[in-house]
Parts: C-alpha cells; sequence; structure tokens
C-alpha cells in the first residue's frame, strides 16, 4: 500500500540537493544511481550494526571529510576537530539540525504531536529551547530533585539485592532493562513529581515500567536499521516500519497517559488552595510559561521523560562494566565516594558532595571516551565553508564524528585502557594516587591538558547542546555511588563487551556483572 506519508523538512534540507554536483570533489565510497552507497552496507563491506566502526573505516579509507549517500539523504562525514571547531564558530542564532531519528519525528507529526527540541529549527526551536532551558541547565534548579533522585536510587540498590540469582554469581538477569526501569522511575520523579512504582516487584507499574523499556530497545534498534537503509518505510507500510510504530504507540500512550494525569493533579491542588511549595516544580514552571502550548508541554515532559532510556542507561551499562572489570579504578572511585559522603550506603548525597567528587567524574568522562553514547552530531551549515581544502556548500547534512579519534594514541596515550588519572590535575594525582603502576601519567595528564577541545564533547556543543545533560548527570553521579556503596562489583573477564549501533550506540550483549554486597 502507497502512503502519503510527511516528511521533516527544514530550508536548508531542501536546499542540499540543489547543491549534489557541487559535493563531486569530495571523497567517499562507491555511489550508485537512486541508492548510493548502501551497496557497501548490503554486501557487507560496512557493518551497520557496527556503524562507529564504519565511521573509522571511512576515516581510515577516505580522509579527514567524506561523502555518503543513502538514498534519498546526502551526508558529509566531517572527522577533523579543526573543521569541528569551524562548523560550530560559524553556526548562526538558530542552528539548524536534522533529526537524530527520522522514524520518530514522522510518527510525532502523523499522531499531530508537538515536534520538540530534537526536531525543530529557526525560530521554533528557539521559542521551545528558551522556555524549558532555566529548568534545565541552571545547576540550583537541577539540584532542588536531588532527593528524589537519592530515594529511587537507593530503592534500586534494594531491588538489586532481592533480584540477584540466588546462587554464588550475584548477577542480575537483564542488567539492561533493569537500569532502564530505574531511569524511567527517576525521570518521573522529576518530570511528574510522582513515583511510578516501576522498581516494586510484582506491581503493574513494574510491568508497565518494563514494557516502557522494551519498546524502547526495539524502537530504537529498527530505527537504527531504517536509517541505514533505501527509505522505502516513507513511501510504503513496510514490516520494519509497522514495528516502530506499534513499539511508538506503546510507549507514548502509557507516557502521555501519566503526563495528563499529572497536569490534571497539578491543577486540582491549584484550584484547591492544596499545592504544596516545590510540588510540581519542573512542570509547573512549563505550563506557567506563555510562549508554551499545552501540547509544546507535553511533548518536553515526554522528552524529559523517555530520552535518558537511550542515553543515561547505556552510559551507566558502560559505566558499570568499566567499574566492574577495572578493580583498581572501583577501589579508587569507592574511596573517593566513601572519604566524601561515608561508607553507610543509606546516607543521602548532597549537592556539596557531588561537587567534590573529581574521581568519580573523571571516571565517569573516561568512559564517555572508550565507550561513547553516540556517533555524531548533526547540522545543516548555514554558509558554505571549506573543510579540509573541500567546498562544502550551504545546506549541506554534515555529521561530526570526532569519536573515531577516541582510541588514537596521538591523542590519548594507552588508548584502550581505562585511565582516568589523565583527566586530573597533576596535583591531584601527586597528592592521592601515589600507588598508580603507570609508564608516563604526566604525560597522560599532559595529553589531556592539551586536547583539542572539539575531540570530546559528549553532549555536543554550543546552543544546541543537549538541554538534558545537567539532569544526566547528576543522575550517573547519584547511581554510581549510591550502587558502589552498597556493592563490590565483579565481572567475568572472558565474556568481554563490545559496542552495538541502535541508533545509538549500546552494549551488544547481556552483561554479567556481578553485584557482591559490602556488608
Amino acid at each position: 500500500m502507497l502512503l502519503a506519508r510527511p516528511h521533516l523538512r527544514s530550508l536548508s534540507s531542501l536546499t542540499i540537493n540543489n547543491h549534489t554536483a557541487s559535493l563531486a570533489n569530495v571523497p567517499g565510497p562507491q555511489q550508485y544511481p537512486v541508492i548510493g552507497t548502501l551497496p557497501s552496507y548490503w554486501t557487507g563491506k560496512y557493518d551497520r550494526f557496527r556503524y562507529n566502526k564504519v565511521l573509522k573505516q571511512l576515516y581510515e579509507e577516505y580522509g579527514p571529510v567524506v561523502k555518503e549517500n543513502f538514498g534519498d539523504r546526502t551526508i558529509v562525514h566531517v572527522f577533523n576537530p579543526d573543521d569541528i571547531k569551524t562548523v560550530y564558530s560559524l553556526e548562526g542564532k538558530y542552528p539548524e539540525i536534522p533529526p537524530l531519528m527520522e522514524t520518530a519525528g514522522i510518527y510525532r507529526e502523523q499522531k499531530g504531536m508537538s515536534l520538540g527540541l530534537g526536531f525543530t529549527n529557526g525560530e521554533e526551536w528557539y521559542r521551545l529551547r528558551s522556555n524549558c532551558q532555566q529548568k534545565m541547565l541552571r545547576p540550583k534548579e537541577v539540584q532542588e530533585h536531588l532527593p528524589g533522585v537519592n530515594k529511587v536510587a537507593q530503592d534500586f540498590a534494594h531491588r538489586l539485592k532481592k533480584i540477584r540469582l540466588p546462587d554464588s554469581s550475584f548477577e542480575v538477569t537483564d542488567l539492561h532493562t533493569e537500569v532502564g526501569m530505574w531511569n524511567f522511575e527517576a525521570s518521573s520523579v522529576l518530570v511528574l513529581d510522582k513515583r511510578l512504582g516501576g522498581l516494586e516487584q510484582g506491581s503493574q507499574a513494574e510491568r508497565l515500567s518494563r514494557q516502557v523499556v522494551l519498546d524502547n530497545k526495539i524502537l530504537f534498534k529498527y530505527s537504527g536499521i531504517l536509517k541505514l537503509s533505501f527509505p522505502f518505510y516513507k513511501y510504503f507500510n513496510t514490516l520494519t516500519w509497522k514495528k516502530v510504530v506499534a513499539s511508538e504507540d506503546r510507549i507514548y500512550g502509557y507516557a502521555m497517559k501519566l503526563v495528563d494525569q499529572s497536569v490534571l493533579r497539578l491543577r486540582d491542588e491549584l484550584e484547591s488552595g492544596t499545592l504544596q511549595e516545590g510540588r510540581f516544580n519542573f512542570l509547573a514552571y512549563l505550563l506557567s510559561r506563555e510562549a508554551l502550548s499545552l501540547k509544546d508541554v507535553t511533548t518536553i515532559c515526554l522528552s524529559a521523560l523517555l530520552d535518558g532510556l537511550s542515553t543515561t542507561t547505556p552510559t551507566v551499562l558502560f559505566c558499570l562494566y568499566c567499574l566492574s572489570t577495572e578493580q583498581r579504578v572501583q577501589a579508587k572511585v569507592y574511596e573517593e565516594i566513601a572519604q566524601v559522603i561515608g561508607d553507610n550506603p543509606d546516607l543521602p548525597i548532597l549537592p556539596e558532595h557531588i561537587g567534590k567528587l573529581t574521581y568519580l567524574k573523571a571516571f565517569v568522562k573516561e568512559t564517555f571516551r572508550l565507550w561513547p553514547n553516540g556517533t555524531e552530531v548533526s547540522r545543516y551549515i548555514e554558509n558554505d565553508m571549506e573543510l579540509s581544502g573541500c567546498m562544502i556548500p550551504a545546506g549541506t547534512h554534515v555529521d561530526l564524528n570526532p569519536s573515531v579519534h577516541f582510541r588514537d594514541p596521538k591523542h590519548f596515550p594507552e588508548p584502550d585502557k581505562h585511565i582516568p588519572e589523565r583527566w586530573l590535575r597533576r596535583e591531584e594525582v601527586d597528592q592521592q594516587f601515589k600507588d598508580l603502576d603507570l609508564n608516563d601519567i604526566n604525560g597522560m595528564i599532559e595529553s589531556a591538558e592539551n586536547l583539542h577541545p572539539y575531540i570530546l564533547t559528549p553532549f555536543g556543543h554550543g546552543t544546541r547542546m543537549c538541554a538534558g545533560r545537567r539532569f544526566a548527570e547528576q543522575h550517573i553521579y547519584v547511581i554510581l555511588a549510591t550502587l558502589l556503596r552498597h556493592f563490590k562489583l565483579g565481572y567475568n573477564v572472558d565474556r568481554k563487551m563490545d559496542a552495538i549501533y541502535h541508533t545509538l550506540l549500546f552494549p551488544d550483549r547481556p552483561l554479567r556483572i556481578q553485584f557482591k554486597p559490602r556488608k
């Protein structure tokens, strides 16, 4: 059946086809009429489930600027950090982006939803961003939610004690789903001022939360497949598209019900005069903004509620993997946590504690380097610009791909080793970490100090930097500091992890981490 399917478009995305000829001199894999470079993925030359490694191949084969075509989309990959800096520095007031997940944008258009921050450009994007960033990016605003984040982290730790395998392995079955359920619960406290009860064993809320996490996995897996396939789904109701829509229907059916209920509760408490100070902090602020419609507020809340399932969740999984396989690092992280917060696992984490956890933050940054969650930051460039000798016309879709340098010894000595100390100041290492068995820790610190500022930017850069960054960081630090006070982590090193591409990067297999009680 042929479908009349709406398409996400911006002025820049419409102009790119007019400039295709001017990209003829940009190197890249062999292209074929209509289907572009897709045969390289069909034949197995490039593995679409290891897209992060494909990018490394493209960089090594063709150089710092590479062109690919995916049927209806032409993308220019930009690998040189200096070129990435150029793209950022020439951005205007309203940087334009293609959507990370085009399938989600098409779905929202079909359902009549507000597109939200990730799918809008120009003044419409600025209107949304400027009316929510105060609550999302100011540290004091984010810290107000810390008590609720603490409580959910504690409940999750106690849940893990109950659901570990009943043998000496101390492993948790399907850790990915469990961490996703934690994130969904923590986000609901932030966005809805409500505990869902999704961490309570045997409850209806647990079943619903698990389904949301599982559907999110399906959504990102099949959207990643469609991203690197010929876009038949835009014209025909393909089987893969049906799976995407079914998952979206279930996710948004439940999540929108939760948001609607919270809006009604807030209004009831306002009308009855029973609203307490600090209640519905995030939601009440959004509803108070005259520039935001109720549809806008709902979509912003949905994003804040759900986006962590595909970003914060895999980042925490990567961190737990690194802690469990790097015992020296885990011991150092725990030592700092015990000194700053206390070794009593039930003590709350305060804002001043987080500010002092310098080694934990260095550990997370090193994990971002070794196991990034994303493969690119995308832009439609607003002006003609020269990148590594290639003229790229305005309107071109460019993907900024600095991750190809994350394990390059030119930038990171001993690049495959997890060494958080490289991100500390030299005096911190001299004072606190005298037991290091490293050949040249000072050289590592010097390399990090001199690192190109546009290589490691896990939350993006500039005015379109991730709006949820501070919430995500707070969630990550709190859950790691909480779990390490409850458990010593172990791992079967024969089951090594890699990353798999499902629109973003996730662990490619179940993580068999051992959660051994500390007391």
